[in-house]
């Protein structure tokens, strides 16, 4: 059995997560293997509506095991409050494993990123100030706590000591602040770890031996790839890898053994952060997009920041597709553009007179201005479709025209939030 990846093609928000939620019911391990709770799934089931943070988007199926890998950001109280908040709601508890290789995000992690988006001022990267960037400096650098070090005392405190040394310096000299004690975190952490022990093992032997047994795999990315650190719109990007191609690194499993992508993008653009975003439209025509999208509109599902709108861009796609792999494209809210009598699609750019139809770097992608083509829209509700002969003539012919410029064939289509509205052609 091989693995299958879902992951993003633009800038996040796609609707990875009710692509991941239609598919885990067949497969046995789903995995987390880059980011942290720096973003959200959206999943719509017969529990309700849930945000997924950093728990898999498996979770609502008590057969399947979730997986925690190597490569994420692992905020042990936001996962605990994740967790409470399943149950409480009548969630059966999810069948969890979390990587003793995978690395801690820490309070001082989530300070060190808000203290510098404040000093930086009108120049900050609009970070979810989640702790993100300064957890990865911190793991490049060899300064990272790894969960298994929760359980060996001793080593826990000298790591957090080696951790801290410079960040106090900072705190005291760059930002006026007081300096953290590395044994006041200690017992804290040892208690966390005890409510976490039940959990954890080596992930990368447990995928291992599911491969060996012939088992399905789902690896789950987040955000999307114009948001990686090295093909994406640096410095606007996240701090991991978005890419299918780092699972193989993050989930601890063999890269020939995934050859299934499935890349998730919208019927239009949206984003949530800093940075050249092409597409991108204001004032009431974007209003009306961000109302009508969703099952409560297109905001932020960390943050709740209005995200910004654009129409789809298929220089962007055709790029985020291409670095994914992708073997195939997932279409997230096609329903949502049936207000619309003729629908705009961005189909090259614009920069100093010239016409772009390649996905260029951030300083030439910061001149580009949207070329447009219309499409004729179908003016109707498609939500309670779930054969593709049976869209209006119109909406197959905007599938068919997307999958054309992408260069990747639309197997997937999303008519509505809910696990049941989604067409497979």
């Amino acid at each position: 059995m091989t693995i299958t990846a879902i992951v993003g093609a633009n800038w996040g928000d796609e609707g990875k997560g009710k692509i991941t939620d239609a598919l885990a019911g067949n497969a046995r391990y789903v995995v987390r293997y880059q980011g942290g709770s720096n973003a959200g799934h959206t999943i719509i089931n017969e529990y309700g509506k849930f945000a997924l943070h950093l728990l898999p988007s498996g979770v609502f199926y008590p057969e399947t095991t979730n997986v925690i890998g190597t490569g994420v950001a692992l905020n042990m109280e936001d996962l605990f409050s994740e967790w409470d908040s399943l149950l409480a709601r009548g969630v059966p508890e999810p069948n969890l494993r979390v990587s003793d290789r995978a690395q801690l995000l820490l309070p001082y992690h989530k300070l060190f990123d808000v203290l510098e988006e404040e000093r930086l001022g009108e120049h900050q990267f609009g970070s979810t100030r989640s702790g993100i960037a300064p957890f990865y400096a911190d793991k490049a650098a060899k300064l990272g706590i790894q969960v298994a070090d929760l359980y060996v005392e001793r080593r826990l405190r000298e790591r957090l000591k080696a951790s801290l040394a410079a960040k106090n310096v900072l705190l005291e000299h760059l930002y006026d602040r007081p300096p953290i004690d590395a044994d006041e975190l200690v017992d804290g952490l040892l208690e966390a770890g005890k409510r976490l022990h039940p959990y954890v093992c080596d992930t990368s032997q447990l995928l291992q031996d599911a491969l060996r047994r012939g088992d399905s795999v789902l690896v789950e990315g987040q955000l999307g790839a114009l948001r990686d650190p090295d093909h994406g719109i640096y410095p606007y990007s996240t701090s991991s890898s978005t890419l299918a191609g780092y699972a193989s690194v993050g989930a601890g499993v063999p890269p020939h053994a995934i050859n299934r992508i499935i890349a998730v993008t919208k019927a239009y653009s949206s984003a949530v952060g800093e940075g050249p975003f092409v597409s991108q439209i204001e004032g009431d025509e974007a209003a009306e997009l961000r109302r009508l999208g969703g099952d409560a509109g297109e905001f932020g599902v960390t943050t709740g920041r209005p995200r910004r709108m654009g129409w789809f861009d298929a220089a962007a796609t055709a790029y985020g597709c291409q670095l994914q792999g992708a073997t195939e494209a997932a279409l997230t809210n096609l329903d949502v553009l049936g207000y619309l009598a003729s629908i705009p699609v961005c189909t090259a750019y614009e920069i100093e007179g010239a016409r772009v139809t390649r996905f260029p770097a951030t300083p030439e992608l910061a001149k580009a201005k949207p070329i447009l083509e219309m499409l004729p829209g179908w003016l109707e509700d498609i939500s309670h479709i779930r054969q593709f002969d049976e869209l209006p003539p119109n909406a197959q012919h905007y599938v068919r025209y997307i999958e054309e410029r992408i260069g990747v064939p639309v197997r997937w289509i999303s008519v509505g939030p809910r696990r049941e509205q989604l067409i497979e052609r």
